[in-house]
């Protein structure tokens, strides 16, 4: 009798691959996607910030803008600025309805389908944003692009019981400012319990943010590089992350 195989790299990783979107949710299921939509989210930043000027995902940063050119008269930023922050409320308002929507009905997909109207979302915005010729266009790019943000922010938000937002870096830096400041602290009172930093959020929190700056660098220099189409490959990946969940639930009607 052969002893048993240990799984390969390539199986181990499309193990996973099945299981990053489904219902049943783990610490480490949750770190692999958070991180593949903090990699996302810097990407759609970046993309929107060379393309129109506005950094898409930066909710606080917008609504400083507005009260900013309110009190200036640029009354078309106030507007811009307006139209970001409601497309940012109303893409998270709908993660809500589709995720409850699946909720409701136990289905496998019930974090997937959100994965997927983004993927589409994005799909159709990279194969057509550049065809746009319309003198306002930057209007309908930073519609779609805060959307998706919203879209994208609420899921994470979803899945990780608001532990994890892949868009919200000022918190993110905040957090691992005071995890540092933890490890750092030494108390001189005997007695005392002692300050423990926790190492495994600083390390996520870490993480996340970097992969966020690097998804910045790639998307700002595939913009440069390939226009608005830069956006297809990461559209993919979101659809194959979602397929597997999907596919569970056709399978069980």
């Amino acid at each position: 009798m052969s002893p048993p195989q240990s799984p390969s790299f390539a199986g181990l990783a499309a193990r996973r691959l099945r299981t990053v979107a489904g219902a049943t949710r783990t610490s480490r299921r949750n770190r692999h996607l958070a991180n593949l939509l903090a990699f996302i989210a810097g990407m759609l930043n970046s993309v929107g910030f060379v393309a129109v000027s506005v950094y898409t995902s930066h909710m606080t940063g917008l609504t400083a803008s507005v009260a900013d050119h309110l009190v200036l008269g640029s009354m078309r930023l106030v507007g811009i600025g307006l139209e970001a922050i409601t497309c940012f409320v109303l893409g998270a308002g709908t993660c809500a309805v589709v995720f409850n929507w699946g909720r409701r009905r136990h289905h496998e997909a019930r974090f997937a389908n959100v994965l997927v109207l983004e993927a589409l979302l994005i799909l159709a915005f990279g194969g057509l944003a550049d065809q746009l010729t319309w003198r306002h266009r930057d209007l309908v790019f930073v519609a779609v692009l805060c959307f998706t943000m919203g879209l994208q922010n609420a899921i994470i938000t979803k899945i990780s019981a608001a532990q994890i937002r892949t868009t919200h870096v000022t918190g993110m830096v905040t957090d691992i400012g005071i995890e540092l400041g933890k490890a750092a602290y030494r108390s001189r009172m005997p007695g005392q319990p002692p300050v423990v930093a926790d190492l495994g959020k600083l390390g996520l929190l870490a993480g996340l943010v970097g992969l966020f700056f690097v998804g910045g660098v790639a998307g700002a220099a595939g913009y440069l590089a390939l226009g608005f189409t830069v956006l297809l490959a990461p559209a993919l990946v979101l659809l194959v992350v979602a397929t597997p969940p999907l596919l569970v639930d056709l399978r069980g009607r």
